[in-house]
């Protein structure tokens, strides 16, 4: 119960910091499905490149650059 309480207050975190780096206002469950979604981009893109995160400041570093990827695609296909 509380990994999940903990993934949803990380992916609001995520989101929220994504959303001020991309210039994107969102309401508090877009920021978590922002995060959510963002955090498996970036764990899937930095895999790829053979790259882990270590630590909360790791993780948290490579949940933002997924999710800020997410949001830039997003504004690609949809603008």
């Amino acid at each position: 119960m509380f990994h999940l309480i903990g993934s949803l207050i990380m992916g609001a975190l995520v989101g929220w910091l994504a959303g001020l780096l991309m210039d994107s206002e969102g309401s508090l469950l877009r920021n978590i499905i922002i995060g959510i979604v963002g955090s498996a981009v970036g764990g899937a893109v930095f895999g790829l490149f053979g790259l882990h995160a270590h630590g909360w400041i790791g993780g948290l570093i490579v949940n933002v650059v997924g999710a800020c990827l997410f949001i830039w695609v997003g504004r690609a296909l949809f603008r």
